[in-house]
């Protein structure tokens, strides 16, 4: 009798315990509609970049990103970005995000027709100087158990 009563004590504490995901949190909506619209990554800074090469989103070297263009749809939190360097990768793809209300961005780089929920792999950038013409996205990766700050610094479209 008390195994019985053990292990429902404890099934109650193992099921009363709620992780919490980035995913769970509540949205920033006004830095969500301050982000929406059309925007160029000019610049991708972090300290080592002359020694350093960071693959960024899995896709190409972070310098491939300068001149990207990016599309944001806050109303359903889709959106575009597409390389357009010469002398890289070609690349394009449809993506989801969204801003949560730690200042985090979180995306998610999509296959063509692919929907948001079957990818489980994502991104989660903090948002930094957001004004109405740019902001940046910092991300951090570990540098020789070093963590470094990589930031993008995307400025409005005209």
């Amino acid at each position: 009798m008390k195994k019985i009563i053990l292990i429902m004590a404890m099934s109650v504490l193992l099921f009363s315990c709620k992780t919490s995901s980035i995913t769970d949190k509540k949205l920033d909506r006004t830095s969500q509609v301050a982000i929406k619209g059309n925007w160029t990554i000019t610049a991708v800074t972090y300290p080592g970049s002359e020694y350093i090469k960071v693959n960024s989103f899995d896709i190409a070297d972070s310098n491939c990103f300068v001149g990207s263009t990016w599309k944001f749809i806050s109303n359903n939190n889709k959106g575009e970005m597409a390389l357009t360097k010469y002398d890289c990768p070609v690349f394009s793809s449809p993506i989801t995000w969204f801003v949560n209300s730690n200042g985090e961005f979180v995306l998610k780089v999509l296959d063509a027709g692919e929907k948001a929920k079957k990818v489980r792999a994502g991104y989660v950038l903090q948002v930094a100087n957001q004004t109405e013409n740019s902001f940046q996205l910092v991300d951090k990766i570990n540098v020789g158990t070093k963590m470094t700050a990589v930031v993008y610094q995307f400025q409005k479209a005209n």
